[in-house]
């Protein structure tokens, strides 16, 4: 893994309003022996039974990937998780294999990215079949594989690539869970939210986490996916 020097950010005004919780008096609640053992069963229900469509679905996706542009089926990138200790994402591919090379410059020409959550705008890199697959979320369906491995859960903060470099203050709040495969913000907008408001949601959901709190936003998120609210 190449070393990237680390940058301070700016903190927006909401980002500034959620400096105050009150995150070691809920410290209790996460590091709680009943709260994970909760936890950990939930994510293992779902995630084996995410597997069983994924090894349905595969075939199919596999096959659209290949014949819409050459390269891997699967994309794999070093993700921050819990402790910021970096893991190995895995994703369909939704991009052009050249499209590493091509973000320097994408990021350079555009106005409308965060320097931690790469938003590029009917991004060029990103092929017709894989534009299919964000809509629909199911580009992340190989991320079951990472939850029964247990370097994520179901609901939690999604893991920015850039965040693993990044000296952002409030991100080290993130790292005190799990990153996962929905959460709250997903559910409250997805891409429709800002940087601003999406930092916020994470951070209330660190200091909130609960398996009840788990079950609502996985409630949430089919409804989420079907209305393909925030979606690119």
């Amino acid at each position: 893994m190449s070393t990237v020097t680390r940058r301070a950010y700016p903190i927006g005004p909401a980002q500034s309003i959620a400096i105050g919780l009150p995150f070691v008096l809920r410290r209790a609640r996460r590091d709680c022996l009943s709260y994970r053992m909760a936890k950990r069963a939930l994510d293992l229900t779902g995630a084996l039974a995410g597997l069983c469509f994924l090894a349905v679905a595969w075939p199919f996706i596999a096959l659209a990937i290949l014949l819409d542009s050459p390269g891997p089926v699967l994309f794999r990138q070093a993700r921050p998780g819990l402790g910021r200790q970096p893991f190995w994402l895995y994703k369909f591919r939704t991009m052009y294999r050249d499209a590493e090379r091509r973000l320097p410059q994408l990021l350079a020409d555009s106005t409308h990215h965060n320097p931690i959550l790469i938003d590029i705008p009917n991004d060029p890199r990103v092929t017709r079949v894989g534009r299919l697959l964000r809509r629909t979320s199911l580009d992340e369906l190989p991320q079951f594989i990472n939850i029964v491995l247990g370097s994520m859960s179901l609901v939690g903060p999604r893991p920015f690539s850039r965040a693993l470099y990044s000296d952002h203050p409030l991100l080290r709040a993130r790292f005190l869970v799990k990153p996962g495969l929905t959460g709250l913000w997903q559910v409250s907008g997805r891409k429709n939210t800002s940087f601003d408001e999406a930092l916020a949601l994470d951070l209330r959901y660190v200091r909130n986490c609960c398996v009840w709190e788990d079950l609502r936003i996985l409630c949430r998120t089919f409804p989420a996916i079907l209305r393909k609210r925030g979606a690119r």
